[in-house]
């Protein structure tokens, strides 16, 4: 049974106001990131030198050790910051930990099993929204700002291709763990833990909260072109944790969606698929609705389970 079925974060007495927490965390992120993303240059220029630096900083793939250092600014510059940001600020500005950051394991494990099946079967639904977001184009008075967009995902991918050259097995193993692992703990935490929770005492509403933070958490990847499958990702991340309670089962649904992409992306660079993982053009319109009957059934499944209403868990 779930121990501590979800309830609707109650604010407590004499709690600074959500909006004013939404601020202080919004701040207290973009500080850290600022910060440790300097401590990580400086360590770049440190151990690697100026021409890797230099490299680094412009994406240079030609040089076998920009991906390195690209890792390592990843991790302290992005990955770090966002785990600390929502752990500092649920344990001394809110001091509630519990409620902001969820961390317990109060929910069945048989919802990571659904967690799962969803995941995989919403293949084909996430490939209608990426076709559909690719087809989005601005007003020709703000073309300026397309282009931008445009700039930073080309940059955005230009550094993802120079991290994931993966020539050996622990290169992808090592992906996995951190883009896979530690980037779904420090997402999550800071969006569907500290976020999400104070959306929902912003707006007394839930279901809102969870699509206000999912743009938000498809907004802060600055990638204009996959906006709308992240925001379709943020919103069953979302709705995962408001059934069961716990952190752990986003955290478990964005770490199969993210070392998925790494393994595939691996094994096609090795030969060892045909399968292009930019193809997204590779199931029909018989799939596009299959995939969504499956994914509404198996939300309803997950509902009821994670709220105990479930045989199974009687």
């Amino acid at each position: 049974m779930i121990k501590e079925p979800y309830q609707q974060p109650q604010p407590q007495g004499g709690q600074i106001t959500p909006f004013l927490q939404f601020i202080i965390l919004s701040v207290g992120t973009v500080a850290l990131v600022f910060v440790l993303s300097l401590v990580a240059t400086g360590l770049i220029w440190a151990f690697f030198g100026e021409k890797i630096f230099t490299d680094a900083l412009s994406f240079n793939t030609q040089n076998p050790k920009t991906g390195q250092a690209l890792w390592l600014l990843q991790i302290i510059g992005t990955t770090l910051p966002l785990f600390l940001a929502p752990v500092l600020f649920a344990k001394f500005v809110v001091n509630e930990p519990k409620t902001y950051l969820k961390p317990a394991f109060n929910f069945h494990p048989v919802l990571l099993i659904f967690i799962f099946a969803i995941m995989f079967f919403s293949s084909p639904v996430m490939e209608v929204l990426v076709n559909i977001n690719e087809k989005l184009v601005l007003p020709d008075s703000m073309k300026a700002l397309e282009n931008l967009l445009r700039s930073m995902e080309a940059q955005a991918q230009k550094a993802t291709g120079a991290m994931l050259q993966m020539k050996t097995i622990w290169d992808m193993l090592f992906a996995v763990l951190v883009v896979g692992l530690l980037t779904a703990i420090a997402e999550e935490f800071l969006f569907r833990g500290a976020l999400q929770t104070i959306m929902i005492r912003l707006t007394k509403n839930p279901h809102s909260a969870i699509w206000i933070t999912a743009i938000l958490f498809s907004a802060f990847h600055m990638e204009f072109f996959t906006f709308l499958p992240r925001v379709a990702l943020g919103v069953f991340f979302g709705y995962f944790v408001m059934w069961s309670g716990s952190i752990w089962t986003s955290v478990w649904a964005h770490f199969l969606n993210n070392a998925t992409q790494v393994v595939i992306m691996y094994l096609y660079s090795q030969k060892k698929i045909s399968l292009n993982p930019d193809d997204q053009h590779v199931f029909n319109y018989q799939s596009y609705a299959l995939s969504l009957i499956i994914i509404l059934i198996l939300l309803f499944m997950y509902r009821n389970i994670a709220k105990g209403k479930s045989l199974l868990l009687s």
